[in-house]
């Protein structure tokens, strides 16, 4: 099974529970997960991994948050060619950007090579029960694209 990592900031929780929820989904499909926080990741990490997960809150005016920033200018120096990714966060539609940390983070991994594989997912403030099932199936959607990936490359397909 695929290998995947998951890094994410949250300062209030709310993004911590989207990747709890998604970690649980991971792991009930068979994924093998590693999640730390941003604060204590370094972006050249990713280069270990088949699948990568990022999650991070919008703050203010739709900015990454603080404890990322390091971290996203950290990636300028990676290649992330053949590597599957997804990104999630938390929003608050209080802000003139909904969710842009989201929009952010999908870019900069696009720029870096990285195939994103399951569309950003987004949730205002603190997931409810629904929307923490979304999580699980986010997670379990991402293991089996990753499954599928690799199982197309070890028969030879093009993908």
């Amino acid at each position: 099974m695929a290998n995947i990592i998951m890094i994410f900031a949250s300062m209030t929780g709310n993004t911590e529970e989207m990747a709890e929820a998604i970690a649980e989904g991971i792991r009930e499909e068979g994924g093998e997960l590693v999640s730390k926080s941003v604060m204590d990741a370094n972006a050249f990490e990713l280069q270990k991994y088949d699948g990568i997960l990022l999650g991070a809150y919008t703050w203010g005016d739709g900015d990454l948050p603080d404890e990322f920033l390091d971290f996203y200018d950290e990636m300028d120096d990676l290649q992330l060619a053949g590597k599957q990714a997804a990104v999630f966060g938390s929003c608050d539609s209080n802000y003139s950007e909904y969710g842009a940390a989201v929009d952010t983070l999908i870019d900069k991994l696009k720029q870096l090579g990285a195939e994103i594989i399951v569309p950003g997912l987004k949730f205002e403030l603190a997931p409810n029960s629904q929307e923490k099932e979304e999580c699980k199936q986010f997670g379990k959607q991402f293991v089996r694209h990753l499954a599928q990936r690799k199982e197309d490359n070890t028969n030879g397909t093009i993908v």
